[in-house]
């Protein structure tokens, strides 16, 4: 059991019959009633994001998660395949699963979140920055520089990435895992 006062971002706890993650908190204290923790909450189960208010000082069942360390493999029409980096152990997982799929390269290594208690597998998490390298991209031209213009450009995975101008074909980017966005130029 836990209280309000414990709640931090990627805290697993159980609300509604279901295991749900803390994207977001905010502790409220109006002038006039009691405080409470407005939050945003993400199914594991789902996928779904789902907003609530908590009163200050509830108590939450809050359930044991475990973050193991996996290697992407590959990939086939139904499932992706994991290997532990201790135990060389295999795994398959759904692809409905799996957030970012564009972003999955082989040899990728990923965090899997699993049920400590029952063992189901929660969430398959990239690392919050990837590096990628640039496959195709318009030329940018000369001179147009002035504001912070962005183009498309597809990466070795597949996804589609809006790059500064400057970024050309056989760069190397670091990708926000998170949305998807360019974080900047990695030198070789």
């Amino acid at each position: 059991m836990a209280t309000t006062a414990d709640f931090r971002n990627g805290l697993v706890i159980e609300y509604n019959n279901d295991l749900c993650s803390i994207v977001q908190f905010q502790h409220v204290k109006p002038g006039k009633g009691p405080a409470f923790v407005r939050t945003k909450l993400k199914s594991l189960t789902t996928g779904r994001v789902l907003e609530n208010t908590f009163t200050s000082g509830v108590k939450v069942n809050v359930a044991r998660v475990e973050r193991r360390p996996y290697q992407f493999l590959y990939r086939d029409e139904l499932f992706y395949h994991f290997m532990h980096n201790e135990t060389y152990e295999q795994i398959t997982v759904q692809e409905s699963m799996i957030d970012n799929q564009d972003l999955y390269k082989e040899g990728q290594y990923v965090e899997i979140v699993v049920h400590a208690d029952t063992e189901n597998i929660l969430a398959v998490e990239l690392p919050p920055f990837v590096v990628l390298e640039i496959t195709y991209s318009e030329p940018g031209v000369r001179g147009d520089t002035a504001t912070n213009t962005l183009k498309p450009a597809k990466v070795e995975t597949g996804a589609t990435v809006m790059v500064p101008l400057f970024v050309n074909v056989g760069d190397k980017i670091k990708v926000d895992t998170r949305d998807k966005s360019y974080s900047e130029r990695v030198k070789a």
